[in-house]
């Protein structure tokens, strides 16, 4: 028998851990290749991890609810075969060290504090009841933070555990704060006959400290219920107030005439049902203008990096999903310029379906170089989206209406009732000038208004 360590897989760009949720085998269980072994959770997306070895689990290295890092051991498995791991929690056997330099734990990273150390009371691993990791408590030793402050420190770990980015982060806030703002260490009572022998004389212009917490938790009055937000709603918050803060939101609207397209969808999605045994709805039509139009204003097909402009090659479009959990997820249509309407159906429908049930994987979530979002599915007429970082754009197509419309015709201007939508372009300042996107969002109405209604699908 060969012990076979399988290790946390990399699940797509920026993603370097993942949270094990369930562990849907135990030790001395039988699996077969390709078979779930666990159930995982990172920052985009929950999915499942197939085994890579046919055998018997010997080892199960971690708890559900544990935080593994891509390329940390997940399991031990042994299989038939010559070679063997004498010891299966001997990490460093069958892992290329080169690959697990690239992807450092929070352990495993060593921290230099930026100044000198202060002395504080030690902080314990399981104070104000959450654990604390040896590194959270080597930085809080290091940078005089104390318990009491420490516990202050609001964490994005699970159960709100505080990770290293947490205590950096909280760091260099608290650097920013003018002295008074930064909380003091409890004072250390004096001994029996113990004397004083040095005076601190403070400014008369220097406020008070104030020694109170660092956050005081909000009274609310009335009759009030107190919901936890989930996983996926802390990360949905953390990257829209991230987008806010990086991006200068500017937004454009415009009206289509959309009535061919209302007109040519009636009259085709009865055959079109019959025969693919799905409905066509308006939003590959919507994808397709999109994506015809970034081909036509690559600037607007672009991400930002520092002072850099990335002009992506690839037109891959985000389509934002609604869960039936209320929350959001956005799975890719890679190279959507390149398929039919046809085969922009046939993404669209499997995208939505996987995406309500659950079944999507970290791939297809990953690499989007602009984004649509549907709002008039839920009967708004307009909005002004945030945009999905990297990206410099994100379009928000409206509730399709009747209206009451003038119309330009060969024997003149007719009144007539036409379906209009409105197309909500918001982009980002620092790239996109007020003409670009104009224009951009002007193209996409036109390709919308002069859609050929003599195809077929």
């Amino acid at each position: 028998m060969a012990n076979r360590q399988q290790l946390m897989p990399k699940m797509g760009e920026s993603i370097t851990e993942a949270t094990v949720l369930t562990w849907l085998k135990g030790v001395g269980d039988s699996v077969e290749l390709d078979e779930p072994i666990a159930e995982i959770a990172t920052d985009k997306v929950d999915s499942e991890v197939p085994s890579e070895f046919e055998g018997v689990i010997v080892d199960l290295p971690h708890s559900e609810g544990d935080v593994v890092q891509v390329g940390e051991i997940l399991c031990v498995i042994a299989t038939e075969g010559d070679e063997a791991v004498s010891n299966p929690g001997d990490v460093g056997s069958q892992v290329n060290p080169a690959e697990v330099a690239t992807q450092p734990t929070e352990e495993s990273v060593p921290y230099v504090p930026e100044k000198a150390t202060v002395p504080v009371q030690s902080v314990q691993a399981n104070g104000g009841g959450r654990f604390y990791s040896p590194l959270v408590r080597k930085i809080a030793q290091a940078e005089g933070i104390g318990q009491q402050e420490l516990d202050a420190i609001a964490g994005t770990g699970k159960e709100g555990r505080v990770t290293k980015k947490d205590i950096l982060a909280y760091l260099s806030s608290r650097s920013a704060l003018a002295p008074e703002q930064v909380p003091l260490q409890p004072v250390q009572p004096l001994k029996e006959k113990e004397v004083v022998t040095k005076t601190v004389i403070q400014p008369a212009s220097q406020p008070a400290v104030n020694q109170s917490p660092a956050s005081t938790p909000p009274s609310f009055s009335g009759d009030v219920e107190i919901v936890e937000m989930d996983r996926m709603r802390k990360l949905i918050a953390k990257h829209m107030v991230h987008s806010k803060s990086t991006s200068a939101h500017v937004t454009s609207f415009v009206e289509a005439d959309v009535t061919e397209i209302v007109g040519w969808r009636n009259k085709v999605k009865g055959d079109f049902q019959r025969r693919e045994g799905e409905k066509i709805t308006f939003t590959p039509i919507f994808l397709q203008a999109v994506s015809q139009a970034l081909r036509d204003f690559p600037y607007v097909n672009a991400s930002l990096d520092g002072d850099h402009i990335i002009l992506h090659k690839s037109v891959n479009i985000g389509m934002a999903t609604a869960l039936p959990s209320g929350n959001l997820i956005v799975p890719v249509i890679k190279g959507a310029d390149r398929l039919s309407l046809l085969g922009l159906t046939k993404a669209v429908n499997d995208l939505a379906n996987r995406a309500r049930n659950n079944n999507l994987k970290p791939t297809e979530i990953e690499g989007g170089t602009y984004t649509v979002t549907n709002v008039g599915s839920f009967g708004n007429v307009m909005g002004t989206p945030i945009i999905n970082q990297p990206q410099v754009g994100i379009l928000a197509v409206g509730a399709i209406q009747k209206k009451v419309a003038v119309i330009e015709t060969p024997l003149g201007d007719q009144i007539g009732i036409r379906h209009k939508m409105f197309l909500s372009h918001t982009y980002d300042h620092r790239l996109v000038d007020g003409a670009l996107g104009g224009q951009f969002v002007r193209r996409v109405a036109d390709l919308l208004e002069g859609f050929n209604t003599m195809q077929s699908l």
